[in-house]
């Protein structure tokens, strides 16, 4: 055993990281991935047990994840899953901490928010890799003495050998190369202050026992002052649960962050460290604008800015009369091929990935081509999309189990009812890009509002304006209808007239006053 030094991190060409790897993170994050998914770290975010792991000005969230690090031992070029092991040379204990502020931008490379230079502390003792079974490791972390995370790689879902493996089939690992390969669940933050620790130990082939010693690094206010070139942080509610783990932990009353804004993020992902789902323009006050006007008023709204083409049509609610307001997701089935469903359609598909990375206040939007010959939701996929809090789901397909469905909380709006399975018309092909769904073009990120007369879509960048202008209008359109109620023609009333124009503002002035 040798103690890791500047040395070794030098020696890093590259460092990979695995997104989900433990059983009891993928239950906290609500899915377990097929297959193995990374993301690319660079060297220089590498740093020693000791250092400090830097908080810039502006930054809320430092989180912190306990895992096992591989060091590549020997050059390593498309190995089998067998002979694999062989090539890591050494394990030691790391901290992929990160910057969960920074993380909305990127597209789940987390290149900001886990790029930081020595943001990812490893050590401090390195064990000799082919003198330890890799299947009887222990990975534990504490913050300021308390237990946070304790985990065993017995229960790894993608073994160390199959992620080498993997790997080495595309590129070839250099000596010295670190992969990271994931962190149970018990991630959480840690603030300026807090003392994080990580160990990793297990048993040897020869019935002894290594570890690596606690890898000891201290959260501290790095006084950075970000400029702004580019993204800066930026969070909502259910961004501080992903991070702390639970809306306990985040000091969030639970069912608050289905009234939040969502972060960027990827279909296939959930809310972690891989998540690259499309972000929101959603503030709980913004949403409580939207709840209280209708789609009428913003469909004027929108017309007043140029956009005549903002809604999705002839389709029906599951639930008459819910209004729902979410930030769009999207799920776009291509028609139905034998071949194509075969190879995409079964397993874990993109309609099953695009529900699972749901976040409270999320609206799927399925471009179904308007086929209707088939359903496009059932009750197990809509049951999955409402206990993980989404606002809604919206196709313009069927949908199956039409009565089941009916009966949940989340509403749904679809073309008809079909008992028909997906497989019958379409395959499902991607998770968030630009549909359309019910003649209307739906981006990713786009404000869904939707009530008893119809849906609209409205593009984030507008949704503050038009939700202000809603609310105005309204107030508006109430003090004309009780004009009218007291017997005053329209003509001249509605609209508005300059001497009525006038009464109006005066009224409105007391009022504030």
């Amino acid at each position: 055993m040798e103690h890791l030094a500047q040395e070794h991190l030098d020696a890093a060409g590259k460092v990979i990281a695995v997104h989900l790897n433990y059983p009891s993170r993928a239950a906290q994050r609500g899915r377990t991935p097929a297959v193995p998914s990374y993301f690319l770290k660079p060297a220089t975010s590498l740093a020693l047990h000791g250092a400090e792991l830097g908080r810039p000005n502006g930054v809320e969230l430092v989180t912190v994840e306990g895992e096992v690090a591989l060091v590549i031992g020997a050059r390593t070029r498309n190995v089998s899953p067998e002979d694999a092991w062989a090539h890591v040379g050494a394990v030691t204990a790391a901290n992929d901490a990160g910057l969960a502020d920074l993380r909305w931008p990127d597209k789940g490379s987390n290149l900001r928010s886990k790029g930081v230079d020595g943001i990812a502390p490893i050590g401090p003792v390195l064990l000799p890799a082919q003198e330890l079974d890799p299947h009887a490791l222990r990975v534990r972390m504490w913050i300021n003495g308390e237990p946070a995370q304790e985990d065993s790689t017995s229960t790894l879902l993608f073994p160390f050998a199959q992620l080498v493996a993997d790997l080495s089939r595309l590129m070839t690992l250099e000596p010295g190369d670190i992969i990271l390969t994931g962190t149970p669940a018990g991630a959480t933050v840690a603030r300026p202050g807090d003392l994080v620790e990580v160990e990793v130990d297990g048993a040897t082939l020869d019935g002894g026992h290594l570890t690596t010693g606690r890898l000891s690094n201290r959260v501290v206010d790095s006084g950075l002052e970000l400029a702004p070139y580019g993204a800066l942080p930026r969070l909502t509610d259910a961004d501080r649960i992903d991070a702390w783990g639970s809306p306990e932990a985040a000091g969030i009353q639970p069912g608050a962050e289905a009234r939040d804004g969502a972060r960027p993020g990827e279909g296939a992902a959930t809310p972690s460290s891989e998540d690259t789902r499309p972000a929101s323009a959603l503030t709980p006050e913004l949403t409580e604008k939207l709840r209280s006007v209708g789609t009428a008023t913003l469909s004027v709204q929108l017309r007043r800015r140029g956009m005549q083409n903002c809604h999705i049509e002839g389709l029906i609610p599951t639930k008459p009369g819910v209004k729902a307001v979410g930030t769009a997701r999207t799920l776009r089935y291509i028609p139905a091929r034998e071949d194509l469903f075969k190879e995409f359609g079964g397993g874990y598909n993109a309609q099953k990935r695009a529900v699972d990375s749901l976040r409270p206040g999320d609206i799927l939007v399925m471009d179904a081509r308007g086929e209707k010959g088939s359903g496009t939701l059932g009750d197990v996929l809509a049951l999955r999309a409402q206990v993980l809090g989404a606002a809604a789901v919206i196709t313009d397909g069927g949908i199956r189990d039409f009565g089941p469905v009916s009966g949940m909380d989340i509403p749904a709006w679809g073309a008809t009812a079909h008992p028909a399975v997906l497989g019958r018309r379409h395959v499902p092909w991607a998770v968030d890009e630009t549909v359309a769904c019910g003649g209307a073009a739906v981006v990713p990120g786009d404000v869904i509002v939707a009530d008893e007369d119809g849906i609209v879509v409205i593009p984030a960048a507008l949704a503050e304006e038009v939700a202000d202008d809603a609310v105005a209008q309204e107030r508006e359109e109430a003090w004309v209808a009780e004009r009218v109620a007291e017997g005053h023609a329209v003509d001249g009333l509605f609209p508005m007239n300059r001497e009525w124009r006038a009464r109006y503002e005066r009224e409105q002035d007391r009022t504030r006053q």
